[in-house]
């Protein structure tokens, strides 16, 4: 019994030395990424899309970030929008050191970060990238969460991998969903697997517990490849509208034989990649080789799914794309030059960051174009709380032969010349001197061309006209812009016009 006893001892003697030295070495591991995990502070100054000359005022925030090669650092493009001053301080450190960024995609959410100093990046090693996980398996996040000043890590496991809404820009890419806890700060953190990188933390869902979403492995290698030239060409688009054709009478209209799956195309976008190669009424069949479902997905790996993007979006600007379409019965293999920037769908562009907003005075009239950015002026609450008809042009929001911008009156700076309309705002702009308006630089044109004239006429789509004196709008501009403290007629962008 006593010998039996001592085998056992022995035994677990063995064990627990074999599993002090795997602790030992992921303890080491695990400090190694550690030591490459830095947080971010930033200073913000956004711009006021209700007041477009002014800004809103600087505010403060952190986030996490991660020491990649070449003396970078890896964080989301949200936790540094905006800014205009920029500090980083490396884990287990106390000062901290000022940064700059270097680039960003806001689309993507993503931002690559460095320091002057050279002192900051001595004795680090950088973080490198691993493949996309696995659902179901665990990975790590690193980050400085809010309740603390120390770095937290979380365990969690990958639970899906699809196409998601990214919150920061409104775009439609693939991100992961993991369990791990995520809330204010860890924005940028790296999601480890194995001691690599595999995702950057970017958002959690607030209606429900322990849903976070991290940009996924292909995404960042996609930005990286992007800035090795030096600039950010962006991520492409096809140019197109779809619909899913899941009816099968629909189908049999469509010409599709039962081992076809496709989705119909139902619009495309002027001047995009799409544009004199596929027409509306085909059925798009593959993307790259892939098969296209009739529920507009595609197999990315074995047995997953999501959205027909994906191949797309895989591509950079520039790269040629196979697809294959039926059109009349007819197969036809095409391929297509991805020279188009998908933020060029929009009619109503989506979020944008580290810009100025556009705006345009005249007789007092202050004229905007319609953004996402201008929707949100309106709070968290925005879709219930903005103009209802500027609202229902989201249900639409790609650009057309006749408009490439919606132009609205945002409201009117009271003075003589605009008496009886001082009330008036969110107009849209449908026609200025009874001539369609595609854009506001159109009209611009239209206003300042017709000088000649008494009068300019602005007309909303529902027949509401703003008829303004162009006498008295030249002589009390002056004084308009004074009195409301308005540096300039126009923004910067248009002062050309």
């Amino acid at each position: 019994m006593k010998e039996m006893s001592r085998v056992v001892v022995v035994g677990l003697l063995i064990l627990g030395l074999s599993g002090l030295d795997g602790v030992r070495a992921e303890s080491i591991r695990e400090q190694d990424v550690r030591d490459a995990i830095v947080k971010v502070y930033t200073v913000h100054n956004p711009p006021d899309y209700y007041n477009p000359w002014l800004m809103r005022g600087t505010q403060q925030s952190s986030g996490s970030g991660a020491i990649i090669d070449g003396r970078r650092i890896l964080t989301n493009g949200h936790v540094v929008r905006d800014q205009t001053f920029i500090q980083v301080r490396r884990h287990g450190e106390s000062r901290r050191h000022r940064a700059r960024v270097l680039f960003v995609s806001h689309q993507a959410d993503l931002a690559i970060l460095t320091v002057d100093d050279p002192d900051f990046f001595e004795g680090v090693e950088p973080l490198a990238f691993g493949e996309l996980p696995d659902t179901q398996e665990e990975v790590m996040v690193y980050g400085f969460p809010v309740g603390g000043d120390t770095m937290s890590m979380t365990k969690g496991v990958v639970s899906r991998v699809e196409h998601q809404s990214y919150i920061h820009s409104s775009v439609n890419m693939l991100a992961g969903q993991i369990d791990a806890a995520i809330n204010p700060g860890n924005s940028g953190g790296p999601v480890i697997q194995d001691g690599r990188i595999v995702g950057v933390v970017m958002q959690s869902l607030r209606q429900a517990e322990n849903i976070g979403y991290f940009v996924p492995v292909p995404i960042i290698e996609h930005f990286l490849t992007d800035i090795e030239s030096g600039e950010r060409d962006g991520i492409p688009g096809l140019g197109v509208v779809l619909q899913n054709l899941e009816n099968p009478d629909m189908r049999r209209f469509y010409q599709m034989d039962e081992d076809k799956t496709g989705v119909l195309v139902i619009g495309i976008i002027p001047g995009s990649a799409a544009e004199g190669h596929i027409q509306e009424d085909d059925v798009l069949l593959t993307v790259a080789g892939h098969p296209v479902g009739d529920d507009g997905t595609v197999e990315f790996r074995s047995r997953e799914r999501t959205s027909v993007s994906y191949f797309i979006q895989k591509r950079q600007l520039g790269d040629t794309i196979p697809v294959g379409v039926l059109r009349d019965g007819e197969r036809i293999s095409l391929d297509i030059s991805l020279n188009y920037p998908m933020d060029k769908d929009w009619l109503i562009p989506l979020d944008a960051y580290d810009v100025l907003p556009t705006y345009y005075i005249y007789g007092g009239a202050v004229f905007v174009p319609l953004t996402m950015n201008l929707f949100k002026a309106w709070g968290p609450n925005w879709f219930n709380a903005a103009p209802k008809d500027w609202v229902a042009m989201l249900q639409h929001n790609v650009v057309t032969e006749e408009r490439d911008e919606v132009v609205v009156l945002l409201k009117v700076l009271a003075a003589d010349v605009n008496q009886g309309y001082h009330g008036e705002s969110h107009w849209i702009i449908d026609r200025v001197d009874g001539h369609p308006v595609r854009n506001l630089e159109e009209m611009i044109e239209l206003v300042e061309r017709g000088a000649g004239e008494e009068f300019v006429v602005f007309e909303s789509p529902a027949g509401r006209k703003m008829v303004l004196d162009r006498e008295k709008a030249k002589k009390e501009h002056p004084d308009i812009l004074r009195v409301y403290r308005v540096p300039q007629d126009r923004s910067d962008d248009l002062t050309a016009l």
